[in-house]
């Protein structure tokens, strides 16, 4: 199965995403580093995804960014070029469910937690300030980007409730939109350029980003056997 992966960097530090997989990232201190990781990531993210996962990769750089941005800290602005066509609704239906479940998978991890506001984590500030440490910062972290994300593409959200409920309102408000699926590429807060298929993306790598860090969090904090690992960043 071929792997198109999109590098972004910032000198010696990479992200790299496999753009056929929305969501799909590895990190590193070079690309060969983000490079090696990739095949095992896609094959858990399958998992995740279907439970289904082929047993080879032939990756390809498509797509390469250098950024300002502190890509150590997973800060990112890249527009990969596939993210500028239009949606055909069957893909969007896709990858919207893919969305809604990991907004779902993301919040029974969190509820799986015996403390909420416990954590073996040090302190650690990044440009966006303190790094969050505990289930509940992370939860509440993670949610409270749908109102940014959703209005980047011109719909109206808002961060109340569960990350589940308030995902679902910002998809009923940009299905509210005349031709949501071919709104043109548009610059948004601090110059970042958003497509839909981008939004859609940004989620499920936002997600699974902060999904991760809880996960391993809890085995830290908790044990290794005391959180479920509902995205299979293990198995």
């Amino acid at each position: 199965m071929k792997i198109n992966c999109v590098w972004e960097h910032n000198g010696n530090d990479s992200i790299l995403y496999a753009s056929n997989f929305p969501g799909a990232f590895t990190r590193g201190a070079s690309k060969e580093e983000a490079l090696q990781k990739m095949p095992e990531e896609i094959r858990r993210f399958q998992r995740w995804q279907s439970g289904i996962s082929p047993k080879d990769y032939d990756m390809e750089i498509v797509q390469e960014k250098e950024s300002d941005l502190q890509i150590r800290d997973a800060d990112s602005d890249v527009l990969f070029i596939s993210e500028e066509e239009p949606l055909r609704v069957e893909e969007y239906q896709h990858l919207k469910s893919l969305a809604m479940k990991s907004a779902e998978d993301f919040h029974a991890l969190y509820h799986s937690f015996p403390d909420k506001n416990k954590s073996a984590l040090p302190f650690r500030k990044t440009f966006y300030g303190s790094v969050p440490r505990t289930a509940e910062e992370m939860y509440q972290h993670t949610k409270n980007v749908n109102e940014y994300y959703f209005a980047e593409v011109g719909a109206k959200a808002d961060n109340e409730g569960t990350i589940v409920s308030c995902r679902a309102r910002g998809f009923e408000a940009l299905e509210s939109i005349a031709g949501f699926l071919s709104l043109e590429v548009v610059t948004g807060s601090y110059g970042e350029q958003w497509s839909v298929r981008k939004m859609l993306r940004r989620f499920i790598w936002h997600d699974r980003i902060h999904a991760k860090a809880m996960y391993r969090m809890g085995m830290a904090t908790f044990g290794p056997d005391a959180i479920p690992d509902i995205f299979g960043f293990t198995r």
